[in-house]
């Protein structure tokens, strides 16, 4: 089993226009999602923008905690 927030923390992929800040958000962030990540977009992982889509997609199912995130960033 992959921990999706590894991949996000190892990532480069940062910068303008990227989802979070060095695809990695804060450790808060990353708790606050992982729940959710795992329920609905394992599918997704290890690629961050899947996972990012898949947690847009299904916006109405994760948590409270999650869409705070999400919109935080601007997603």
């Amino acid at each position: 089993k992959r921990d999706w927030s590894s991949d996000v923390c190892s990532s480069d992929l940062g910068g303008p226009g990227a989802p979070f800040p060095s695809m990695q958000g804060t450790p808060e962030d990353q708790k606050a999602c992982s729940p959710d990540v795992n329920r609905y977009c394992k599918d997704a992982i290890p690629d961050t923008f899947r996972v990012l889509s898949c947690l847009q997609n299904n916006r109405q199912k994760i948590s409270t905690a999650c869409q705070g995130t999400l919109a935080k960033y601007g997603q």
